[in-house]
């Protein structure tokens, strides 16, 4: 979908209420994000996408009244639409909220959350903008930054003035999609095959039954599953490859904070870089993890093959579309229209 199609002025917010509260920061040395904070990031994204002429926003009704209270904190000359879905306390009532965004017309996302929230949210619809912004657990995928900025850059987006920059700046992420023996499913960072795990297991992993992953980004200025193949063989949001790494029994000894603050020695047998559309298979029995969630059971003999593509949502980068707004005049033109 190009710029030109989405500038309808319209943006949405997808808040999960519960990232960054779970039980694996306090079994880490995490801090939690409260309500307020994340009310107070509301507020500042909504106030940068208000400040460069985005007419609607979109926000989805929970029980914490994040939303509501943001508006208060608001004065906008954008309208603010509180949508009301049924809520379920699951990472459902995020994949309804972005159905619901998307029959309201918003093409450009900022999701609050870790990589949990933003697979729930790619997993209901991966065609769209979106500012991902840190307030999870695990948070390889969305990144720190200021809200008001990301508020800029996204309204800039809803609007259609990014139609002309370059592509980079607006880039598909890359998606795991994994294939079990009776359902399918994503993971946006990485997809593990535990041992002796069980699935809805909220503490952190432990190294020793770490088995296998691919990973899309291997960083090394990351936390979690990322790191690990990140010490050794770095693969990046840019790179047309993932990393596919086996662990357990004798290899490469890495110390990966698998967790903020959690370090575990990891041996790594070995790694290999993954191109697009290539298969690897886990086997049973194990659970696998996406993007630090136990969701599957493998059982004995059973298998689940997971596939590398550059099919995510379009991923909006908001220094380098700052930057690049700066370029072209985009900031001082708006700013003199307005005096």
């Amino acid at each position: 979908m190009s710029a030109e199609s989405i500038a309808n002025g319209k943006l949405a917010l997808c808040v999960n209420p519960m990232s960054g509260r779970d039980v694996r920061r306090l079994a880490a040395r995490a801090t939690n994000m409260t309500h307020e904070a994340k009310r107070d990031i509301v507020a500042r994204v909504a106030a940068g996408a208000d400040a460069v002429g985005v007419t609607d926003i979109y926000i989805a009704r929970e029980p914490f009244r994040i939303a509501e209270g943001a508006r208060e904190l608001m004065q906008l000359q954008a309208n603010v639409h509180i949508i009301d879905i049924p809520l379920t306390n699951t990472a459902q009532d995020t994949a309804q909220a972005m159905q619901r965004f998307k029959a309201a017309g918003c093409h450009t996302v900022v999701s609050l959350g870790g990589d949990g929230t933003n697979r729930a949210l790619v997993s209901a619809d991966s065609d769209i903008d979106l500012v991902p912004i840190s307030t999870g657990t695990n948070n390889v995928f969305p990144a720190l930054m200021e809200p008001t900025l990301g508020g800029m850059v996204a309204g800039l987006n809803a609007l259609g003035k990014t139609a002309n920059m370059p592509e980079e700046l607006r880039a598909r992420a890359k998606v795991l999609h994994l294939q079990t023996p009776t359902q399918t499913d994503i993971g946006l960072i990485d997809v593990v095959l535990l041992r002796n795990d069980h699935v809805g297991n909220m503490l952190p992993f432990d190294a020793d039954r770490l088995d296998s992953m691919l990973l899309t980004r291997a960083e090394p200025n990351s936390v979690g599953m990322s790191p690990i193949g990140g010490f050794i063989a770095p693969v990046y949001a840019e790179d047309d490859c993932g990393l596919w790494v086996e662990m357990g029994g004798q290899g490469q000894q890495v110390r990966a904070p698998l967790s903020p603050g959690h370090f575990r020695d990891v041996f790594v047998r070995r790694t290999q870089r993954t191109a697009f559309d290539e298969t690897h298979t886990f086997c049973g029995p194990g659970v696998i993890a996406l993007d630090g969630d136990r969701e599957h059971s493998l059982q004995v003999g059973e298998q689940a093959s997971v596939t590398l593509r550059r099919d995510g949502p379009r991923i909006l980068d908001v220094e380098g579309i700052m930057r690049w707004a700066v370029g072209v005049g985009m900031m001082s033109t708006a700013a003199n229209a307005d005096s």
